[in-house]
């Protein structure tokens, strides 16, 4: 397809989509206006019936819940094509060393991007691992705590580059995250109908509102989810950047090894 095409595909979807979008914008409520139908009964129901005060976890995990592990294996079937896509055509191989361009400089990394990372880093995981562990309580939860997890991991390849990216981060452990995340959610589905209960039916505790340790198996239905966000997320951007490695060389010319 030329550049002039796309530009008149895009253009012809602009006439299409633009009004419907304006016209959608336009008919949602004002800010702070009068809650609708669906709210008010979230509002309702959540607080009794599982002691949690994020409704957005309530619908994600409970109310919804069936919809939420279907959004889960849409990112696990997006990561492993992408996977499978660049591995397929890169190979199995590693290395420590990230290709340099002939002709391009590369600066020395200065002290303070170091400091300020190595700094910043750890700080950003502790705020992923908060983010995650208040979902029932305040806005949050394991997607959003997860996305935040996986920055952090990016922060070591700014700080300390690729060599030290490289040995921190294993290709497996994210496997493992991502698929045990999805599965565990999976299997908070399964249990309780292994006792006679519906799919996602709550068997723990509900614990007080408003504590850190309310909502029941929504806990462990939201550790499930941060783990295979965190792995995933990481996976794209370890192979992304296994993209930029430099190839193993052979022992000799003709490539054949010892």
């Amino acid at each position: 397809m030329s550049p002039r095409l796309r530009l008149c595909v895009l253009a012809l979807a602009a006439l299409v989509l633009l009004p419907c979008a304006a016209s959608a914008i336009g008919a949602l409520p004002e800010f702070g206006g009068r809650i609708a139908a669906y709210g008010a009964a979230i509002n309702a129901i959540a607080p009794a019936e599982r002691h949690v005060a994020n409704m957005v976890s309530a619908i994600n995990f409970d109310i919804r819940g069936l919809d939420t592990i279907g959004e889960e294996f849409m990112l696990l079937a997006a990561v492993t094509g992408t996977v499978v896509l660049l591995r397929g055509s890169r190979g199995e191989g590693t290395t420590d060393r990230a290709v340099r361009l002939p002709g391009r400089a590369a600066p020395r990394r200065s002290d303070l991007v170091v400091l300020a990372c190595r700094v910043a880093g750890p700080l950003t995981a502790l705020f992923g691992l908060y983010v995650v562990l208040h979902a029932t309580v305040t806005p949050g939860g394991g997607f959003q705590g997860g996305v935040i997890l996986s920055s952090a991991t990016l922060l070591i390849y700014l700080g300390d580059g690729y060599a030290a990216w490289r040995d921190s981060i294993r290709s497996h452990w994210l496997d493992g995250m991502e698929g045990g995340g999805a599965l565990l959610f999976v299997l908070c589905g399964l249990a309780p109908m292994l006792v006679g209960g519906a799919f996602l039916e709550n068997l723990l505790p509900l614990g007080r509102f408003r504590d850190l340790f309310s909502g029941g198996l929504m806990l462990i239905e939201n550790l499930g989810v941060a783990a295979a966000v965190t792995g995933g997320f990481t996976q794209l951007v370890l192979e992304f950047m296994e993209e930029t490695r430099e190839p193993d060389q052979p022992d000799d010319p003709d490539g054949a090894t010892p």
